[in-house]
């Protein structure tokens, strides 16, 4: 069971997941040992399920991130996940509630990108496509 300095580790993680256990046991007194067990228990146990490298996706030539919800035809579902990891485009995707059944983080190149994207969209049902204008990089959330 997780416990309030789980907690606290954890949100010292969320912040900054390179963040060393010397660091975070500094900031919530506790040693990095402990720490170090504790996050391995974390780790073991799933409630820290990964950690990942935040790209800026622009430097690597996707100058457009969009955010799509796909309204999916009558039985397109399961067409569409035997297909989804053909699209390398989507870097993160969910299954929703509502009139929509989808709803996706995409990467494209430009324009011409987006729209042949949409293209192979449009087999599988209706999308709608929200341009991302900026993000907030200073946010930052923790559960605590």
């Amino acid at each position: 069971m997780v416990d309030a300095i789980d907690l606290k580790i954890i949100s010292r993680l969320q912040l900054n997941s390179r963040a060393s256990f010397v660091e975070i046991g500094k900031q919530i007194g506790l040693s990095p040992s402990s720490v170090r067990e504790r996050v391995q228990k974390l780790e073991e146990t799933n409630v820290i399920k990964a950690y990942k490298a935040q790209l800026d996706y622009n430097k690597l030539g996707y100058g457009l991130e969009v955010m799509i919800m796909l309204k999916m035809f009558s039985g397109k579902l399961k067409d569409f996940n035997k297909q989804v990891h053909d699209f390398p485009e989507i870097k993160e995707l969910y299954r929703i509630t509502g009139p929509h059944n989808i709803f996706m983080k995409v990467v494209l190149k430009d324009q011409s990108h987006l729209q042949q994207f949409i293209d192979r969209l449009l087999a599988y049902g209706e999308p709608t496509t929200h341009l991302i204008l900026s993000d907030f990089h200073d946010f930052k959330s923790s559960i605590i």
